[in-house]
């Protein structure tokens, strides 16, 4: 068995001791001088195994007199990628990620943004229309107690913007955008779903707050009618903070031995 390097065992330690919730959210790793004592270790080494942890969203450095590193608090989202389309329980409110994050005791925030795009070759392929046309992008950058956790880029055709005119305004919509669709007889009876895990663009990456070397979870969905695709949603998740779940077949029957699973 290869030997692992003396800050990667350290590292392993330490974060055994978070998993396990020996160290909490919130608690203070011992200091460097302490480190150093508690594995023998010279102080570049602990370093090492500190940034690597850094590195994987587990700890982080506090400022002030104090300073050191204490273990992240980490709001994570399970998102259910079957359930994205469901209107949701008894409020009318159709948004499914704010449902998700509400039915888990969280608290749902999001800065919205519209955007006119000209389509890179694999969007326009996706909506069956010619690369550079021009889009309706809505951008959503979504929050969990006040931290940034997904962003949602939704392209629709503008021929559809331009036939479903709120789709061109700069405020987010009430009854969600499927339902306004649905309304508007763009029924979506069908979703094509892609995933993907990747390292975050720089713009991601800022959006996100990620800590260095994070990846992020992606989701894309293209979502079509009858008669032709209607939009394409990009959910790019950090993934430090987020799970994707999704299940198939008799969703009672899974309820019965995953309560949490069944649909509000």
């Amino acid at each position: 068995m290869v030997k692992l390097p003396r800050y990667r065992q350290i590292a392993g330690d330490l974060r055994a001791k978070i998993v396990s919730g020996e160290l909490r959210e919130g608690d203070r790793l011992p200091t460097e001088p302490q480190l150093q004592e508690l594995y023998d270790a010279s102080r570049n080494t602990v370093r090492d195994a500190t940034a690597l942890l850094v590195n994987e969203g587990l700890v982080e450095s506090v400022r002030g007199r104090d300073g050191g590193m204490v273990v992240r608090r980490r709001d994570t989202l399970t998102f259910h990628a079957h359930r994205a389309e469901m209107p949701a329980g008894k409020t009318g409110e159709t948004d499914a990620w704010r449902s998700e994050v509400e039915q888990q005791g969280y608290e749902a925030s999001q800065e919205f943004q519209l955007t006119i795009e000209a389509l890179p070759a694999d969007l326009a392929e996706r909506l069956h229309v010619e690369p550079e046309s021009s889009a309706v992008l809505r951008r959503c950058v979504r929050s969990i107690n006040g931290a940034p956790s997904s962003v949602q880029d939704t392209y629709y055709p503008m021929d559809l913007a331009e036939e479903v005119r709120e789709l061109l305004s700069p405020r987010d919509i009430p009854q969600g955008t499927t339902r306004l669709l649905a309304e508007r007889g763009y029924s979506q009876t069908g979703y094509y779903d892609e995933y993907v895990s990747r390292m975050p663009t720089p713009e991601e990456a800022g959006l996100l707050a990620l800590p260095a070397g994070t990846t992020v979870l992606v989701h894309t969905r293209t979502g079509y009618t009858s008669q032709r695709p209607v939009r394409v949603s990009i959910n790019v998740f950090a993934g430090d903070r987020n799970r994707i779940v999704s299940t198939l077949g008799d969703a009672a029957v899974i309820a019965q031995f995953r309560p949490e699973e069944a649909a509000e």
